[in-house]
C-alpha cells in the first residue's frame, strides 16, 4: 500500500480556532469550485469517496483533513503527512457572507499555518489561471512555499491546447520561482496520478528530512 494510499478522514473546521495541533507537515489543494479539487483527491488516494464533491459551487465550506501513515519499524502506522483539502473559491452565487468567511478562514489557514509544506494549485486545463487562481498565487508569493498547478481535465484537450496550456503554466511557474512545478493531469480518465504522487512524495520526506536536520 502506498503512501497516499493510507489517507483516512481526520476532522474538519470550519474556524481557524479548531485547526488542529502543529505536528506533521501539510499539503493543502485549492482550487475554484469544481475545477476538479475534490476528485484529484479522490484519485490520489484511489478512494471514490474520500473528499467530498459538492455539485454546488461554494457549497462545501470547510477545511478538511486527511492522515497519510506509514508502518514504523515496529510495524505500527505512523501519522507523517496531511492531506487538506479547502473550500473551492470563485463562486459567483455565494453570499457576500459566505465569500467573506472564505476569506478569513481560508486566507488566515494559509498565511499563518506553519507546518504548510506545498500547495497543490488545481486549474481546468481549459481555463487556467482566473483571477482568482491569481489571488492566490500572488498571495502565497509572500511565503516560501512549494507550489505545484495541476492543469486537470487535460482530457477535454487536444494535443495542442496540452502542449499550449502546459506552456502557459511553465511560463507562469518561471516568473514565480524554482519552487513552483506544474503538470497536465485528468481525474476522470486518472492521468497523470503518478507524476503527482511523485511530487507531493519528495515534499512530505523533504520536510521530514529538514526538520530531522
Amino acid at each position: 500500500m502506498s503512501l497516499f494510499d493510507s489517507a483516512r478522514f481526520r476532522l474538519s473546521v470550519s474556524q481557524l480556532d479548531g485547526l488542529p495541533a502543529i505536528s506533521v507537515p501539510e499539503i493543502a489543494f485549492v482550487g475554484r469550485s469544481n475545477a476538479g479539487k475534490s476528485t484529484t483527491i479522490n484519485v490520489l488516494t484511489r478512494q471514490g469517496r474520500l473528499a467530498f464533491a459538492s455539485k454546488t459551487p461554494g457549497r462545501t465550506q470547510l477545511i478538511n483533513f486527511f492522515s497519510l501513515s506509514k508502518k514504523n519499524e515496529n510495524g505500527q502506522r505512523e501519522h507523517v503527512a496531511d492531506l487538506v483539502d479547502l473550500p473551492g473559491y470563485g463562486f459567483a452565487k455565494a453570499a457576500e457572507s459566505t465569500r467573506k468567511t472564505w476569506s478569513a478562514l481560508i486566507g488566515g489557514y494559509l498565511a499563518h499555518r506553519d507546518t504548510l509544506t506545498g500547495i497543490v494549485v488545481v486549474m481546468d486545463a481549459r481555463r487556467p489561471f482566473m483571477p482568482t487562481d491569481e489571488w492566490v498565487i500572488d498571495f502565497m508569493n509572500t511565503r516560501p512555499v512549494r507550489l505545484h498547478f495541476l492543469l486537470n481535465k487535460a482530457d477535454q484537450l487536444n494535443n495542442q491546447g496540452k502542449i499550449n496550456a502546459l506552456r502557459q503554466a511553465q511560463c507562469r511557474a518561471s516568473e514565480i520561482g524554482p519552487h513552483v512545478s506544474v503538470q497536465l493531469f485528468s481525474g476522470l480518465k486518472k492521468e497523470g496520478v503518478a507524476e503527482l504522487r511523485e511530487v507531493l512524495t519528495s515534499w512530505i520526506y523533504r520536510e521530514e528530512r529538514t526538520v530531522t536536520l
